[in-house]
């Protein structure tokens, strides 16, 4: 970022936005090398005097810098952190904007940058290198993105491009920061990008990966606070590169709903969604077709194997469907699970519909129970729903009780594009029936409750909290086709670890999945209502039920307290009308937001304004941790490590905070101020959120105004 600081007083200035900003990163067996590529715009009439500041890595080498003025080439000159941290005071003491703050404890690159030209850019070129940590495997890597308090609009376009090349085997590639794309080349190749569009980035970019010549790796993160109970991540992936006799041989029966509320658009993009997965099935697996509507039709009586011949047939049988009649779910599921089940296989059911049931069995309860009364425990079963005019808590049940995963396609959504994309990622199963050992360490509270099965190119991350500390054995076991296989590493569960401060908020959301789902299954309670609302404000979760934690301020509202109450408790009704839905538009957003919330993988963004005028059920059309964005869009709330912070009466206020605390007030910029700085060097980054904030730290909570 470029820092003025000395603007001109006697003109109107603008501060600098940026043009773009693209990061490339070569990571060759643990170094790293980052080239950054930024255009910063001056949208003043006057030319500018500025300082580029880059906070790096510590022990990283910059290696090359380009920026020219006149064709001379800009000297610059690395900073220890010493240095850069009082650098960082002295600017914060005259521009009065603490944001700096955020770096203190690091070191920086610097260089003075002149003439910025008036209604022109600058461009600036940066390239360093660095030896990424390796811990039993773990490696990580860090790039600062974070430019949100430095550019004056959002920024039009943010790439990072990450690739990675290793002697070992790769097993996981992770972000908790961002949502990122990866893909794996070979065992050794992968890459990683992240690309955005109009955005302000308020958090750096944070990647893990993993090496093991194991055929499946396991690593584990934590993250615990003293005297408090620990949290952890592990992170399960197999090998990329999978002989074909590694792959487990499946039966899969596809069924699909043809009744007349599939005419049109829907039924072609379903029929070519099941070209796709029939022409997708591995030489070894067997298959059939199931189809219903008044009628139950079926493609073979017996499942067939994938051979050219029968997948030529399965082709034909596909292009006669034709979408007509009423909607007769029971007979279809009761004809698929009546199929004689091979024990040692896999059987997944993938079951897509778009309505209700109007033939046969009507009582969604009693298809339930007939399904469990039938159904193999070998059986996964995948639905989705078309529309919203399905029954999503059917739907939601159907999958969840049979190893599977509910999924929905809305009216604006491409049928195809959604089935194919999930086939292709369970097309390859290679451990089956999965279940996790701890020994030496008692773990509890484990997300995901029944583990799924592991697919190639996939990973899965579980959740958890521990107890105690030490060396413990992990230990995933499973079945490839009818031979057990377990897969063990030993690792370190500390007394203290308080680096991965994402971690609890991460395994917050997945418990708030899993408490919504039990909610829509077994019906509304006190206790669950007040345990989502717990861990919502503890952690800056906002479900439907904590909607309200994110409307601007009632006080400065002036909004009476008895109103205040009544718009609260109408919050509450409302989440529990859209949770409670089992049809519509709102049931769908429902289900989506709950699935999202049980595979959370990366820590929720900073969530904009939503204000008492928006409509009961706009939360969930949204997603709830997402929500809407109203008016201006301000946003209210802000996660700094593990802290929440919540904009209330002018303050970004810590959500640990209780009105009834004692505080220590602290004037903003004076000298205790920045001897408090001194003092706890770990409080900078909470009091880089502005010249107005309430942090409770170490037992005491300080109030900067």
């Amino acid at each position: 970022f470029i820092i003025i600081p000395e603007p001109p007083q006697k003109r109107t200035f603008v501060p600098l936005s940026i043009k773009y900003h693209h990061v490339t990163v070569d990571i060759d067996n643990q170094i790293a090398t980052t080239k950054v590529d930024q255009v910063f715009l001056n949208e003043n009439n006057h030319d500018l005097e500025g300082i580029y500041i880059f906070p790096i890595p510590e022990d990283a080498s910059i290696s090359d810098f380009a920026m020219f003025v006149d064709g001379k080439r800009i000297s610059a000159e690395v900073l220890d952190r010493k240095k850069a941290s009082d650098i960082y005071e002295d600017i914060v003491r005259k521009m009065k904007d603490p944001a700096l703050l955020e770096y203190m404890g690091r070191d920086a690159f610097r260089a003075r940058v002149y003439p910025i030209p008036a209604r022109g850019e600058k461009r600036i070129q940066l390239e360093y290198s660095e030896v990424l940590k390796y811990d039993s495997g773990l490696c990580k890597y860090i790039y600062p993105l974070n430019t949100e308090k430095f550019s004056a609009k959002p920024i039009p376009s943010v790439a990072v491009t990450v690739d990675i090349k290793t002697k070992e085997a790769i097993k996981t590639i992770y972000s908790p920061s961002h949502d990122v794309d990866i893909k794996k080349k070979d065992d050794h190749k992968a890459t990683l990008s992240y690309e955005a569009s109009n955005v302000k980035p308020d958090r750096d970019l944070t990647m893990y990966y993993t090496v093991s010549e194991d055929d499946v790796g396991l690593n584990l993160l934590t993250y615990r606070e003293k005297d408090e109970d620990g949290f952890f991540i592990l992170m399960v992936a197999p090998k990329y590169e999978i002989s074909e006799r590694d792959i487990i041989e499946k039966d899969i029966l596809f069924i699909l709903d043809k009744s007349g509320s599939m005419q049109g658009e829907k039924i072609e993009q379903a029929k070519d969604a099941l070209k796709f997965c029939v022409n997708s099935l591995n030489k070894d697996d067997n298959f059939s077709i199931i189809t219903f509507s008044t009628d139950v039709d079926e493609f073979n009586e017996s499942l067939l194997s994938a051979n050219q011949e029968n997948l030529q047939k399965a082709s034909r049988f596909i292009d006669k469907i034709d979408a007509k009649g009423g909607t007769n779910i029971d007979d279809a599921l009761q004809k698929a699970l009546s199929k004689d089940v091979d024990e040692d296989r896999p059987r997944v059911i993938v079951f897509l519909t778009d309505g209700l049931p109007t033939v046969g069995e009507k009582d969604v309860d009693k298809i339930l129970k007939n399904v469990k009364d039938t159904r193999n425990k070998a059986i996964r079963m995948f639905t989705f729903g078309v529309g919203y005019d399905v029954n999503t808590h059917f739907l939601d049940n159907l999958s969840q009780k049979n190893g599977g995963t509910p999924q929905y396609v809305e009216p604006s959504e491409d049928i195809e594009m959604a089935v194919s994309l999930f086939y292709s990622k369970i097309s390859e199963p290679v451990l089956s029936d999965l279940e996790l050992r701890v020994d030496e360490i008692k773990v509890k509270e484990i997300y995901p409750r029944t583990m799924p099965d592991l697919f190639r190119g996939t990973q899965l991350l579980v959740m958890g909290r521990y107890e105690g500390n030490g060396r413990g054995d992990i230990e995933i076991s499973g079945q490839i086709g009818d031979e057990s296989k377990s897969y063990d590493n030993r690792a370190e569960f500390p007394r203290l670890a308080l680096e991965n401060s994402f971690i609890p908020r991460l395994w917050a959301q997945r418990k708030i999945g899993y408490l919504l789902e039990e909610i829509r299954s077994q019906g509304e309670n006190d206790e669950l209502k007040d345990e989502i609302i717990r861990l919502s404000k503890e952690y800056g979760i906002i479900t439907p039920y904590t909607s309200f934690l994110v409307m601007p301020d009632e006080e400065e509202q002036e909004v009476p307290v008895a109103l205040r109450y009544e718009m609260r408790r109408n919050a509450l009704e409302s989440a529990s009308a859209g949770i409670k839905a089992k049809r519509g538009r709102n049931a769908v957003a429902a289900s989506k937001t709950m699935r999202r919330l049980k595979e959370a993988k990366a820590a929720p963004q900073s969530s904009p304004v939503v204000t008492s005028s928006a409509k009961p059920d706009s939360s969930w059309k949204y997603g709830a941790a997402d929500s809407a964005k109203y008016n201006s869009g301000e946003v209210l709330i802000k996660y700094v490590g593990k802290k929440t912070f919540f904009f209330k009466s002018g303050f970004w206020t810590d959500s640990i905070y209780e009105t009834e605390m004692e505080t220590i007030d602290i004037s903003y910029g004076s000298d205790e101020y920045f001897e408090l700085l001194t003092g706890e060097a770990e409080i900078a980054k909470y009091l880089a959120l502005g010249q107005k904030v309430i942090v409770c730290y170490k037992e005491k909570c300080y109030r900067i105004e």
